[in-house]
């Protein structure tokens, strides 16, 4: 789980985009924001984001990271990583509007956060994170791992209890993180099973929630 914990951090630092209580009025469906396609919109060095992919591995307008784990919080020098090498990780994420729009919608040139929300409590958020790794095996050769977790903003009716989240008929959703969310899934799996921490050769289920393990309907 602790494994989970630090994988999961990454995605907070999502460009460092400020998180600012708002409950935004937006009329109609994007009246009075600003989109991506207008071209004003900044990341947190300042930046103009644009459409697509851009050099870190972030797709904005698409909900997606798609890059080297080095290049998450957007560094100065971009790095170029060689993929199936020892030693590297490429990092996939995949998060929903809630956890990260695509647009601004409360008069600053940043993407909104838990937009509509006063806080990311109840907001439907979500987000999920998939790891590759490379490693050296006794054998000699390269051999790859993988990390995947899913993680959800808990819903307005659920109670928190020793670091753990529970619905409002008090099935178990999952352990708590960052106060707001809970990891509903935890999978690893490392078949050659050298990788430190990964000790099982076979897919392994670290967390499963009792309640569910499904995005939706939060």
């Amino acid at each position: 789980m602790k494994r989970i914990l630090i994988l999961a951090l990454v995605v907070f630092l999502l460009a460092g985009f400020a998180v600012t209580p708002v409950l935004a009025d937006q009329g109609g469906k994007n009246a009075g924001c600003t989109t991506i396609q207008d071209g004003t919109l900044l990341d947190s060095k300042g930046n103009v984001i644009e459409i697509g992919r851009d050099q870190w591995g972030y797709n904005y307008q698409a909900h997606t990271y798609n890059g080297w784990w080095d290049n998450y919080s957007r560094p100065d020098t971009v790095y170029q990583g060689t993929w199936g090498s020892p030693d590297e990780t490429w990092l996939w994420m995949k998060w929903n509007e809630a956890w990260l729009s695509n647009k601004s919608c409360d008069g600053d040139s940043l993407l909104d956060r838990h937009s509509g929300y006063s806080s990311y409590i109840g907001s439907g958020a979500w987000l999920t994170n998939h790891l590759i790794g490379w490693y050296t095996g006794s054998d000699g050769n390269v051999h790859q791992w993988h990390s995947f977790v899913k993680i959800v903003a808990a819903p307005a009716d659920a109670t928190k209890v020793l670091g753990v989240w529970y619905a409002a008929d008090g099935t178990e959703i999952g352990p708590d993180i960052w106060g707001s969310f809970a990891i509903i899934q935890g999978v690893t799996s490392d078949p050659y099973g050298e990788y430190p921490g990964r000790p099982n050769p076979e897919e392994f289920i670290e967390y499963l929630s009792p309640l569910r393990a499904g995005l939706g309907n939060w």
